[in-house]
């Protein structure tokens, strides 16, 4: 390990093998950190936090404090990052809530830029990009590859479906379905996202099927029950369009359309 001997370390925290700790940095208690793991100076840590694997953690990060949320008196929570995560200058991460199951989550190689907000009891997945001050409400949850433009602000249980993309200033106040790019505010669809396809090397045939279920859903005039029917039937050949299905079913506060 290489922890600077200006940086306050809690005895009951546990770092594992090749943590760097940079310059008046903070590790408190209930604190566990990865191999590899590499944090700079002046970031502050709170448990209960596990953190993973050769995450990179910037300077001025605030991560594992207690939520912003009046409910909140005390009680147990915890917050656990994975692995390979890029977290830059001020981004604030909070520990979650007994009403969302007391966890805020994030996966692995996740690229969260500068002043990022993760507010408690979200849920980030896998392989997403977050540019510079975008934001989520307490019980967010964003699917993977998901891509966040700057300045989105993303409204409590809103969920953000896989490979979707939000445009620079999102105001978004519903679901966003997955493979969907969204802008505005309040954000309104604006097509598939049509370029994250094609760097993720999904077929021709597959990005078809999703155009035309982009079609179904914004386009051909028909209500939603009648649109899931045709999904469906399209989601016998293309396991994308279940996708899609699956998570307008499951949608909360329904999608934005």
């Amino acid at each position: 390990m290489s922890i600077d001997t200006r940086a306050v370390i809690d005895p009951a925290a546990r770092l594992g093998k090749d943590v760097t700790v940079g310059p008046f940095s903070i590790i408190g208690a209930n604190v566990e950190i990865g191999d590899g793991t590499w944090i700079g100076p002046h970031v502050v840590i709170n448990g209960p936090t596990v953190i993973g694997r050769e995450n990179r953690i910037f300077q001025f990060s605030s991560i594992g404090e207690i939520p912003q949320d009046k409910k909140f008196h005390g009680e147990q929570s915890r917050l656990e990052i994975g692995d390979r995560n890029t977290i830059r200058e001020f981004v604030t991460i909070n520990r979650g809530t007994d009403d969302g199951g007391g966890i805020t989550r994030i996966g692995n190689d996740n690229w969260l830029m500068a002043y990022i907000h993760i507010a408690h009891d979200c849920i980030v997945g896998n392989n997403t990009i977050f540019a510079n001050a975008a934001s989520l409400a307490g019980h967010v949850r964003v699917e993977d590859y998901a891509i966040l433009g700057g300045f989105t602000l993303v409204h409590q249980f809103c969920a953000i479906g896989q490979h979707a993309f939000t445009g620079m200033g999102s105001a978004v106040g519903k679901d966003v379905p997955p493979f969907v790019m969204v802008n505005g505010n309040p954000a309104q669809p604006h097509g598939l996202n049509s370029e994250g396809l094609k760097r993720r090397n999904f077929s021709k045939e597959t990005q078809q099927a999703l155009r035309d279920a982009y079609k179904l859903i914004y386009r051909s005039g028909l209500t939603l029950v009648e649109v899931k029917v045709k999904l469906r039937e399209m989601a016998a050949s293309y396991p994308e369009v279940n996708v899609m299905l699956d998570f307008i079913e499951s949608s909360q506060r329904g999608i934005l359309r």
